[in-house]
């Protein structure tokens, strides 16, 4: 049995898909890295909004997806750029988003980090409210016992006026931090706003102010995460952190060889793509627990394909494939995401996303994903 799939030319292709899913099972926790999920949110298809309305979540769905992340050893990252903060989930919602999961990893007993931000400012702001603004997120994150994470700010990036104003910042937040927290670096590929974050659009000087934040308060960063695509820059800023803190990889493109790292180091994982990944990035995981660096590539290197397909360039739109492969695979029964996001990427786009995931035996039903395939081809008028 083949299924016609469109291709970037307008052509149909033949595919067969795969019969049998990638055999994986939950097992025990990681022992060589700490691992994260950033997490997508589903959307409650049902609600009668328009995509400029606060989003409409089901929340059954959304912690049940962050169940299955647990149960395969993952740590949930919550409330992130995964989650569509600040593309579709405004600040309320994302606060909701908070509570519920925090709530839900300590009744279960997983592990869990929260995103921090500035995404309440709804328009130009000053250092003050800026610092005032992280403070508020910060404050609700620990109340939930979640870890924090300090994430990029947009109004920080617009507000500053140069490194100077982050270094101030960003050490009054972790200063009065109750716990260390992992900073996240989000490159602008991302996120258009964060370009020249850090005080300069030279990355070389605004890696030396990174690690001059990091350098003045090494009690009080866990870790890094570093979200630039570059392997070589994150090999270079994890090889200069101070002694105890970690370097969590948020490079989508390039995870396999950063986790399983060289001579001098490695990184730990706090990745978008393990959303899709989970249960096969959770088995790498735990043949490297082992000492089977090659057996852990031989694993994952297969993933990046998909990866890159889904991050390509607008890199921000990688969010669509997330909620669409986790349809496909059935963690919720429909495709349809909060600001209407489901429309950022093309036809060709999503049945190459397909053809991928099948190949790599993503799927626990892979005839269930082949007939929502063949549902979402006759909305576009393809029939097979």
């Amino acid at each position: 049995m083949t299924i016609r799939l469109p291709g970037a030319g307008g052509a149909l292709r033949a595919y067969e898909p795969r019969t049998e899913p990638l055999a994986v099972t939950p097992g025990t926790p990681f022992t060589s890295r700490t691992v994260f999920s950033a997490a997508h949110v589903v959307a409650d298809p049902y609600a009668d909004i328009s995509p400029d309305s606060p989003a409409a979540v089901d929340w059954d769905l959304t912690l049940a997806f962050r169940r299955h992340l647990w149960s395969h050893g993952l740590g949930v990252a919550e409330a992130m750029d995964t989650a569509q903060r600040g593309m579709g989930l405004d600040w309320a919602g994302a606060a909701e988003l908070i509570r519920r999961s925090a709530a839900e990893a300590k009744a279960v007993g997983g592990l869990i980090a929260c995103g921090v931000g500035t995404d309440q400012l709804t328009g130009p702001a000053t250092l003050d409210e800026v610092r005032a603004a992280y403070e508020e997120q910060l404050a609700l994150v620990e109340e939930s016992g979640a870890q924090a994470i300090l994430m990029a700010s947009r109004a920080l990036a617009a507000a500053a006026s140069g490194p100077e104003d982050y270094l101030e910042v960003y050490g009054h937040l972790l200063r009065q931090a109750s716990e260390p927290v992992i900073l996240h670096w989000l490159g602008p590929m991302f996120d258009p706003a964060l370009e020249g974050y850090w005080g300069s659009a030279d990355l070389d000087a605004a890696t030396d102010t990174f690690l001059e934040v990091i350098a003045a308060h090494p009690d009080k960063v866990d870790g890094i995460k570093v979200s630039l695509l570059d392997a070589r820059r994150e090999i270079d800023i994890r090889r200069r952190l101070p002694q105890g803190v970690r370097c969590y990889t948020g490079d989508d493109f390039n995870y396999p060889e950063l986790i399983a790292g060289d001579e001098q180091g490695f990184s730990h994982a706090l990745l978008g793509i393990f959303d899709p990944l989970g249960p096969l990035a959770a088995e790498a995981v735990r043949v490297l627990d082992t000492g089977d660096t090659q057996g852990f590539r031989e694993l994952l290197d297969p993933t990046v394909g998909l990866s890159r397909h889904l991050f390509q360039t607008p890199t921000r739109f990688y969010k669509t494939g997330v909620v669409f492969l986790a349809w496909l695979a059935d963690h919720q029964p429909h495709f349809t995401m909060v600001g209407g996001l489901q429309s950022a990427r093309s036809l060709p786009h999503l049945a190459r996303a397909y053809e991928l995931a099948d190949g790599l035996g993503l799927f626990p039903d892979p005839k269930l994903a082949e007939e929502r395939m063949k549902t979402l081809l006759s909305v576009y008028g393809v029939n097979q």
